[in-house]
């Protein structure tokens, strides 16, 4: 399910970001959909570790 989201972007970061979307054919909320995917699949992949760590004797 999707949800929409209102974010506050500097206009040139904003108009960078929408000529690199445009680059890679997608929309730019899919940019910020994998990001946010990415970064909290590599929090969860980080606390693992560190859960396993603190297992291991």
């Amino acid at each position: 399910m999707n949800s929409k989201l209102t974010l506050t972007i500097d206009e040139e970061v904003l108009k960078e970001a929408k000529e690199f979307a445009k680059q890679q054919n997608c929309s730019l909320s899919d940019i910020v959909s994998n990001y946010l995917k990415h970064i909290t699949s590599e929090q969860n992949d980080n606390e693992k570790d560190e859960e396993t760590q603190q297992i291991k004797p």
